[in-house]
């Protein structure tokens, strides 16, 4: 390069580049790309080696590691092209990319800044490194050995050269700025008390005066030390406020420890227990163990911590462990500094008495925290309100004001101060999310001055988690106890084998059986098992945000899927040779079993040949169930991966397209034969009367029969077998047909179904699968539909002997109760079982808000006294599942069974769900909300096939929403307006 311009270029290379270089945040990135995690949203924020050690593990940190180091070595490299070898230029490159490294990449810049000195002047690095390590040596203390190292990397620079002064300025600069920068953020390297430790810190471990103690700290393991100082250690790492402390293995010597600390009155310390099987999720032993405060002297020290660890043996504590059947495991003990309380309590992130109530329950006191916790003083009472953003749970920071605290602070004699309650609930809140959205029950105390976290476990009473997300789109609706008593083992036998599948000896210990269960009749997911299961995956426990608030599912980590290739490798297996293990079982099992159930009928079969032929359905359904689960998740699957756009498939096959195709079809020929004019009155009813009394009309209705035969197993909601189908109930269809007939547009619109003449390979991939799906979906709801038809027989044959007293009664019945009564055996009260179910039913289904989540075992009776109230905006945010917006007016239906009229393309349907039964409502409609589903759903499906705007998943929709309501959808972005 001409040497003339070497100068500018490089003065631009040091005072532009370095800086830019500085702040490219490659630790976040290469954090996200392994783990998921954005090191920015945890702890303090700050992007450091350390936190990537911290938060990604040891592959994170190491990267972490060499791409700070290639900062520092690049920017000396880029320097010496256009100045002198180990100039000064060299040192201003690095003050440059230290401050580009703080102001835009939220670090240090420490380890830049000792590689960038190697690459400078090895003789400066070797040197400062020994005599750094002698005054760490020497000195024995962190923050002493920080500034003696700057000093002396400032006095080599300078002494190598004593006749620039310019190199003892920038060398001096550079100690100061970065000295600077470690008071305003935790260092790479800081293992001073309430800073960020990390695993970088073991290396300097052999300059502590006692190596082996271990700290809050470290990174602990709860199978070591207990959950209590486990959880203590990890929010402590991720920035929260929590006193310094250290902790005792089970059957460690206490002695070095108590050597090691200096209490006394000034600064006193607190022993806590931390037993190996306290503050589990299963049971929290609160009050069984020791807790002593006010430790001022070594003496004192010891006695408290034998004293803890003697009351692990005392019978109270052994026989709590009994009760709630767990094995021994030890105790640990936790040594804390003491925190002098201005004011102190507990606080639940969630209410432990009411569980349906959203607010955050605190107790508190003037004073140290464990006046609240003796029993002995009667705290404060306060709830809570946390505003909390849409679709999500996590508490909005940035609208403390509409934060409602009950009853008021200033209201109260010595009362908490607000702020500090708000900050309290606040803190319960984040540690709920920090721990898998799992409730907790947090001690804290606040100084005067900053809030203290003292302890955080689990709420044991709102275990476990239950979530209606996509139970309810599943199977949606109030279940009877018959088609339980089917769906459940079926639902959870099959999920557990793929889990399995995926997880092999990980899944041993796991009890698929309480995948799923019924809170209020509804269908619920365990959501702390699949957490569990997400966990062992490797997937993020933000990962469990999808099934309890809605969020999106979180991307694998890199290393997770690498630790389960062999699981996913066996998934993968099954997922390629699906549709060829779905067409064997179809040509010798399904299609052979449904010709035969529907050319042999049931109404002569004895009731023991009807249960034999239930076992043969059911036994057909659990392979169906199989397919149904896993054709739909790798259709979607296969979507996500390759990008394909859901508009661009083709949704002809589908159940619910084909149906209504060919009864459009059927309706366009039939208005070729008989003129609208010819039909007395623009009815359904005139309609089919005209077809019943008319000759042309015979062949029609033949045509309609054979079509209902056809799909008459579709229905309202085709996988609860209590729920009639369009051939128990025609009328929806009647209906669809007269609608047809009369409407021209809406018949062509419902006869022209695209297609797509052409497609890419990668469509082709998506589009197999979306028509496996179709086929499966069709298979699995005959198979319920005759499951349905075989035991309604018997229900008829029991009405006549008296067995049963009212039509759909046999639903109020468990399959095995009805097969003990076929048998014989330990025949029940039949009549006052049903009685009984009858009664929960109705009040049930009296129940117009029915929660999302639930924790532990709710209380029916609660949601009767205190009916969850439901608050609004003029803006609501779901899912967008069909392209397109409307402004139309809200009709709001709950089932098909209500009388529906006055559809048209002004009409936004709102609905509770959506299956394929819904295909004749939706296609006369211009919009749709529902409340559960997404882009894969039978409505989503339909609607985009129909071009008509679509948005699911706005939880509540029919109760916040009411007929002749004005709104705005967009099926695009998923939001809907309210507009009066």
């Amino acid at each position: 390069m001409d040497s003339t311009f070497a100068p500018i270029w490089g003065s631009l290379i040091v005072f532009i580049v370095c800086p830019l270089l500085g702040g490219l945040p490659l630790i976040d990135w290469i954090t996200y790309a392994l783990t998921g995690r954005q090191l920015t949203k945890m702890g303090t924020g700050n992007v450091s080696v350390s936190a990537a050690f911290y938060h990604g593990g040891k592959v994170a940190g190491i990267l972490a590691v060499i791409s700070e180091a290639a900062k520092g070595i690049i920017a000396v490299l880029l320097t010496r092209m256009f100045f002198p070898r180990a100039s000064v230029w060299e040192l201003l490159a690095l003050i440059g990319l230290v401050m580009g490294r703080y102001w835009m990449g939220k670090g240090a810049g420490t380890t830049n800044v000792t590689w960038g000195i190697l690459a400078h002047d090895i003789r400066v690095f070797a040197i400062t490194i020994l005599l750094g390590g002698v005054s760490f040596t020497i000195n024995r203390d962190r923050q002493k050995g920080k500034i003696g190292i700057l000093v002396i990397l400032a006095i080599v620079i300078g002494l190598f050269h004593p006749n620039n002064p310019e190199y003892w300025v920038a060398a001096i600069s550079l100690s100061g700025l970065l000295w600077w920068i470690y008071q305003q953020i935790p260092d790479d390297l800081d293992l001073s008390p309430n800073k960020v430790h990390t695993q970088s810190s073991k290396v300097f471990r052999f300059f502590q005066a006692e190596k082996n103690i271990v700290s809050l700290d470290s990174k602990l393991d709860r199978n070591k030390v207990g959950s209590k100082a486990a959880n203590l250690a990890l929010v402590k790492g991720m920035g929260y406020t929590v006193p310094d402390g250290w902790v005792l293995s089970p059957g460690e010597d206490a002695q070095a420890l108590v050597n090691y600390l200096q209490p006394s009155p000034e600064q006193p310390l607190v022993v806590r227990s931390s037993a190996l099987d306290e503050d589990s999720e299963s049971a929290s032993a609160a009050g069984q163990y020791l807790s002593i405060l006010h430790i001022a002297s070594k003496e004192a020290l010891k006695t408290a911590i034998l004293d803890c660890q003697a009351s692990y043996l005392a019978k109270s504590a052994q026989s709590y462990r009994q009760k709630n059947q767990q094995e021994a495991g030890g105790m640990a003990v936790l040594v804390q500094e003491q925190i002098a309380g201005v004011y102190s309590g507990v606080a639940f992130s969630r209410d432990p008495v009411n569980s349906l109530n959203n607010g955050v329950a605190i107790e508190a006191l003037p004073g140290n925290a464990t006046k609240v916790v003796s029993g002995k003083f009667t705290p404060q009472r306060y709830q809570v309100i946390l505003p909390e953003l849409p679709s999500s749970g996590s508490p909005d920071r940035n609208t403390p004001n509409q934060i409602v605290i009950t009853p008021k602070p200033d209201e109260i004699a010595d009362s908490i101060p607000r702020d500090i309650l708000e900050s309290v609930a606040l803190l319960a809140r984040e540690m709920e999310e920090i721990f898998r959205g799992t409730p907790q029950d947090i001690e804290w105390t606040h100084d005067g001055e900053q809030l203290w976290l003292l302890q955080v476990r689990p709420i044991t009473t709102l275990e476990t988690i239950w979530t209606r997300k996509i139970a309810s789109e599943v199977i949606p609706g109030q279940i009877h106890p018959l088609t339980w008593s089917i769906n459940q083992p079926l639902t959870c036998g099959v999920w557990g084998e793929l889990f399995t599948i995926v997880l092999g000896k990980k899944a041993r210990d796991l009890d698929f059986n309480q995948t799923a269960t019924l809170h209020y009749d509804r269908a619920y997911f365990n959501a702390s098992l699949l957490g569990n299961i997400f966990l062992r995956m490797g997937l993020p426990p933000e990962s469990l945000e999808f099934l309890t608030r809605g969020e999106k599912f979180s991307k694998p980590p890199i290393i997770s899927t690498i630790k389960n290739i062999p699981g996913l490798w066996r998934l993968l297996q099954r997922e390629w040779q699906l549709e060829t293990d779905f067409k064997r079982d179809y040509q010798q099992k399904f299609e052979p079993l449904l010709t035969e159930l529907t050319e042999n009928q049931t109404q002569d079969l004895t009731a023991t040949e009807i249960i034999a032929r239930v076992d043969i359905i059911i036994e057909a359904l659990e392979q169906a169930t199989y397919y149904s689960i896993l054709a739909p998740l790798s259709f979607a699957i296969r979507q996500g991966l390759l990008k394909v756009s859901l508009e661009d498939l083709d949704n002809s096959q589908t159940p619910e397209i084909t149906s209504m195709q060919a009864l459009a079809i059927i309706a366009a020929d039939t208005r070729k034969l008989i003129a609208k004019e010819q039909i007395t009155m623009n009815s359904c009813a005139s309609l089919f009367a005209y077809l019943a009394e008319n000759t042309e009309g015979e062949s029609i209705l033949n045509r309609f029969n054979h079509w209902l035969a056809q799909y008459g197993y579709l229905g309202d909601v085709a996988t609860d077998i209590a729920i009639p189908r369009w051939l128990d109930n025609p009328r929806p269809v009647r209906q669809m047909f007269s609608r047809f007939f009369f409407d021209t547009v809406a018949c062509e619109k419902a006869k022209t179904v695209s297609t797509q003449s052409t497609i890419s390979w990668l469509d082709k991939l998506v589009q197999t699968r979306l028509n496996l799906k179709g086929k499966v979906s069709e298979v699995y709801n005959k198979l319920l539909a005759h499951l349905r038809w075989s035991l309604l027989v018997l229900e008829t044959t029991w009405l006549s002997e008296d067995i049963l007293l009212e039509a759909g009664d046999i639903f109020f019945l468990k399959l095995t109760e009805i097969k003990e009564i076929v048998a014989n055996i330990n025949t029940p009260d039949i009549k006052n079982i049903i009685d009984s179910r009858k009664q929960k039913w109705e009040q049930e289904s009296k129940l117009k808000i029915i929660p999302y989540l639930v924790y532990g075992n709710p209380d029916t009776s609660l949601l009767k006294i205190n009916p969850l109230i439901l608050t609004t905006s003029n803006v609501l945010s779901g899912i967008g599942t069909s392209q397109g917006q409307i402004e139309g007016t809200i009709k709001v239906v709950s089932n098909l069974q209500q009388n529906i009229q006055n559809i048209d393309k002004k009409t936004i349907l709102v609905v509770p769900y959506t299956d394929a039964g819904w295909s004749p409502l939706l296609a006369l409609a211009g919009g749709l909300i529902a409340e559960v589903g997404g882009r894969l759903s039978h409505g989503a499906i339909i609607a985009r096939e129909y071009g008509i705007p679509a948005v699911m998943d706005i939880p509540y929709a029919t109760q916040l929403l009411h007929d002749g309501k004005k709104v705005r959808i967009n099926g695009q972005t998923g939001i809907v307006e309210i507009l009066d």
